[in-house]
């Protein structure tokens, strides 16, 4: 292949591709990655592309054209306000995850709170909801060390250093304190569910924060049973959960003393996150 201004090696490279899983905006984002440069200046300098950024671009390409997630690839994904560093050892965060971050900002807008993350994973909730609630800090927690050195790297990209801390423990290694917030977005697919998931999250998304088990409510059952001994009283619990998980989850809320103040369905109306409080 030649080498060629950016703009006709973005269409020849489409047409190329036309079919595969790497669409036209996959590798206009990869080659604008590739060459280190925005939008803005695409269209208006098309800069040339030379043969080591070809053969990145082109290598990139079929990484992507194997299924493997575009924010692996660029090391990157923007979620509410905030842009991510990304990797294989956490999930990739979802325009459905930033509903619930956005009921909890408008819950505590005002609010000086203490909040807890369990299953953290990249950070991005607990981040995206700390960038809004300017006088509140939080502790992430996950199982994974790689998780963890990913949130950190975050908190710093953020600068939320001051107001975060992430720990490598389970949420059962959590004492003596009291929470405002309790947020987690747990693994809840049932395990024998994990096989039909598309090839993008079965072979590349990490399998610990997927996996909820036989019936999909492992964690979300630890969660809940623990957060009644970590709340405060009146405290808030906010779970994601999957597709017809809510009348399971309800139930186990109830019995455990949680009220549901709020449901937030997701963009196909699907019911996404509970967010309940602990009564007396």
């Amino acid at each position: 292949m030649r080498e060629e201004n950016s703009l006709e090696l973005i269409s020849q490279l489409s047409t190329e591709n036309q079919g595969r899983y790497c669409s036209k905006e996959d590798i206009k984002l990869l080659v604008l990655h590739s060459l280190d440069i925005d939008r803005n200046t695409l269209y208006r300098e098309n800069p040339s592309v030379d043969k080591v950024q070809l053969k990145k671009i082109v290598d990139f390409i079929e990484r992507r054209n194997l299924g493997e997630p575009l924010a692996y690839i660029l090391g990157t994904k923007g979620f509410w306000n905030l842009d991510f560093f990304i990797d294989e050892n956490v999930l990739v965060p979802r325009p459905e995850t930033e509903l619930m971050v956005e009921k909890i900002v408008e819950i505590f807008k005002y609010k000086n709170i203490f909040i807890l993350d369990v299953g953290t994973g990249s950070g991005c909730i607990l981040l995206s909801i700390l960038s809004e609630l300017k006088n509140s800090s939080g502790i992430g927690l996950d199982i994974s060390k790689q998780a963890i050195r990913v949130a950190k790297a975050n908190s710093e990209k953020s600068k939320l250093t001051g107001r975060t801390k992430f720990l490598n423990r389970c949420i059962d290694d959590v004492y003596n304190k009291k929470f405002d917030l309790i947020v987690s977005n747990p693994p809840y697919i049932k395990r024998k569910e994990l096989k039909n998931l598309v090839d993008d999250i079965k072979k590349f998304e990490p399998k610990l924060a997927l996996d909820g088990g036989n019936d999909g409510l492992d964690v979300i059952k630890k969660v809940i049973y623990k957060s009644r001994s970590i709340l405060k009283i009146k405290g808030m619990l906010a779970l994601e959960i999957g597709n017809e998980q809510f009348k399971k989850v309800s139930k186990i809320l109830r019995s455990n003393k949680f009220k549901t103040r709020y449901l937030v369905n997701d963009y196909r109306t699907n019911i996404r996150c509970i967010l309940s409080t602990l009564e007396n």
